[in-house]
């Protein structure tokens, strides 16, 4: 996983629980890294879930629900540190469509060594998409949390639902309605 997941992550967890609790995880987790990330390092994903396991164990909040934070949380990092991207698109469906063939390529341009999940688009309309998110990593409430932050930064908003296609979560259909 790169490492600028690591290091977004481990930001979210100091902007909302302080930096006792990052280095609490950190020390709980035994990482080999030893929590030490670049944002261009590539790291083992077992070192996120243990430091999400002891976040949520810390400061009890389930697994699921600081995912989904921090997807929010990365839609507005990841905005900032590349606005162009973002500015191309005039409304979120409309971003939301491109993750595949603009959105993934830039990343990989960035980080070719990157594992992005799929997401195949199913259907989309005016006001609707529906698309599969396919992950080895099972990470679907991340990119929940990416969409319902999307809608946001538009001043807008949507009803997502999910429903999961395999029960580990590599495989999630998403069907996302612009509201209003």
């Amino acid at each position: 996983m790169k490492g600028i997941v690591f290091t977004e992550f481990l930001e979210m967890v100091e902007s909302k629980f302080g930096l006792e609790t990052v280095d609490a995880i950190i020390e709980d987790s035994q990482l080999s890294s030893e929590g030490i990330y670049t944002s261009i390092g590539t790291y083992d994903f077992n070192e996120m879930v243990s430091l999400l396991t002891n976040l949520s164990a810390k400061v009890k909040i389930d697994v699921d629900t600081l995912i989904y934070t921090f997807g929010q949380y990365l839609f507005t990092s990841l905005g900032k540190a590349h606005p162009d991207v973002i500015q191309n698109y005039t409304n979120p469906l409309a971003l939301i469509y491109s993750i595949e063939d603009h959105i993934h390529i830039h990343v990989k341009k960035l980080y070719p060594d990157a594992e992005l999940p799929t997401f195949k688009i199913l259907e989309k309309t005016d006001t609707s998409i529906s698309m599969i998110y396919s992950s080895s990593r099972g990470l679907y409430r991340l990119a929940h949390g990416l969409i319902e932050k999307c809608f946001e930064h538009y001043n807008s908003s949507a009803t997502v639902s999910y429903e999961l296609l395999k029960s580990d979560g590599t495989m999630v259909k998403f069907d996302v309605v612009q509201n209003g």
